[in-house]
Formats: C-alpha cells, structure tokens, sequence
C-alpha cells in the first residue's frame, strides 16, 4: 500500500502542533500576567463583536420603527378617545345650555302669569311646528279637554305670540301674531306713549328683522323708539293689555303719507317651547 503521511509530513504536523499549543500555552499565561484576554480569544471576541455589530443594525433599524408604529398607534388611540370625550363634553353643554334657557323662559312664564290677574292660565307644550310654516303656526299639546277654545290668546314667556285657531280633543293649533297669510286675523294693538295712545293693528311680518308690523298709522301720531306696544281690545278678538312688545323703529311708508312702526316681539317667536292660554274669568 501507498503510505498516506510521509516521514517528513509527519514531523511537520508534530511541529505546527507544538508550535500552536506553544502559542496558545505563551497567550494564555501572557494574559495572565497582563489581564487581557489570550490573542485567539481576542480574535474570537473581535469577530464576534464585528458580526453582533453588523446584525444589530437592521435588528436596532426594525426595533426601531417598531416602537414608532406603536407609539403612533397609542396616539392613535388616545385621540380618538380624546376626541370622544370632547363630543360628550360638547353635548352636555347643548343640553344645559338648553335646560337654562328653558328654565328662564319658564320663569319668565311664571311672572307673567301673576300679571294675568283677570285670567285663568292654562299651560301647554308645543309639540309639533313644521319648518314650512315656522313663521305662521304651531300646535301645542292640550284641546277642547282642558277647556281651549277658538279664539283664545296664547302667550309666550313675555306676551302675546298668537290665537288659538283650530282645537281637536287633546291639541290645538296655534295662529302665531307672525303669520302672514291674508286669512290671518290681525290683532288690534296699541302703542303707549306720553303724549297719548295710538291704535293701529298688525299689518305684516318682516322675517328678515324679525320684527312685527303696525302700518297706515297717520303721521301726525306721536311714538317714539322702545314705546310699549298692548293689545287694544278693539274688534273683541284679542282682550285689551296683552302685552305684544317694543318699538324698534319708526319709518314712513313708500309714498310718504303714513307711518310705518317696527315692533320687537315681547317673546322671541323663533324658541316657542312652552305656553300660556289665557282664559278670562268672565268667561270660566
């Protein structure tokens, strides 16, 4: 057989091998003398640490974006709920802004009614007041059950906001002083001033001042801005001393010949949510 190692290959193996533990034997016991690591550790550690290097940064890169995206998704997340939060603390605002004016409507309905010494009161909610005929009527919840009639005059928080025009058993429809149509019966009124009344009635609507309309008053009657404005009485529709508001302005009419009186509402007609039906005593 053909000799795998020869003489002179196997005396160059014992010696590479003596030479290698020589190497490590000297490494590790300079390393003990100097406290650093024996050079073939060293070279193990330096490569590992080369490779570790090389894979933390893709790994810190991921890592990275990793806690970004949560981070975004938290915020996300708290926003969302922030933002919800701040819808319920919109809403609850509405509502007790909604329940304030309510309740100073209501008292201003209770003052009124101690005025009303010559009538019986009857309150009532308004249940339905389309947005086609918000100007002109509504229907409130009581009828011919709780004694309304035809004709009777119903009131807002401060005065006068209409008649009563349609009763059925359990509601009623109510003709407000704001209606425009030319089957509207227009209520006599009287302006109070201190060098003496001025009767007139409401001729008309101006939905874009939102203000009542006294017109072919003679120029020569005296009124002034903020005079007081009551039913008169006049025609037995309306009884006399309703309060139906303020001047706002006074102007002449197209042609020059007669006056023309904007009156403010005493009750705001756009927030009818509660009302008084007056009943006079006489009547009951």
């Amino acid at each position: 057989m053909r000799k795998i190692f020869s003489s002179r290959t196997v005396v160059l193996l014992i010696i590479g091998f003596l030479v290698v533990v020589g190497l490590i034997t000297g490494s590790n016991w300079f390393a003990k003398r100097t406290n650093t690591p024996p050079f073939f550790q060293r070279v193990v550690n330096d490569l590992t640490g080369g490779i570790a290097k090389v894979i933390s940064i893709p790994t810190n890169a991921v890592g990275n974006r990793a806690n970004s995206l949560a981070n975004l998704l938290n915020t996300f997340s708290e926003n969302k709920a922030l933002k919800s939060k701040l819808d319920g603390y919109a809403q609850n605002k509405v509502k007790l802004q909604t329940v304030e004016e309510e309740n100073q409507s209501l008292k201003k309905q209770l003052q009124l009614k101690n005025t009303l010494t010559d009538y019986q009161t009857i309150s009532a909610v308004t249940i339905s007041r389309s947005p086609t005929t918000w100007n002109s009527q509504l229907v409130i919840d009581k009828g011919a059950k709780s004694g309304l009639k035809k004709g009777m005059p119903v009131l807002g928080d401060s005065g006068i906001i209409g008649l009563i025009t349609e009763v059925n058993t359990v509601n009623s429809k109510v003709s407000l002083i704001s209606d425009t149509s030319e089957d509207t019966n227009h209520i006599a009124i009287t302006v109070k001033d201190s060098a003496g009344d001025t009767n007139g009635i409401l001729t008309d609507y101006d939905a874009d001042k939102k203000l009542l309309v006294m017109g072919s008053v003679a120029n020569q009657a005296t009124m002034n801005k903020g005079d007081m404005v009551v039913t008169s009485g006049l025609g037995g529709l309306v009884p006399a001393g309703l309060l139906v508001g303020k001047i706002a302005d006074v102007t002449t009419d197209s042609y020059g010949l007669s006056k023309k009186i904007y009156i403010e509402p005493a009750s705001d007609l756009s927030k009818i949510t509660s009302v008084l039906v007056a009943k006079s005593n006489v009547e009951s």
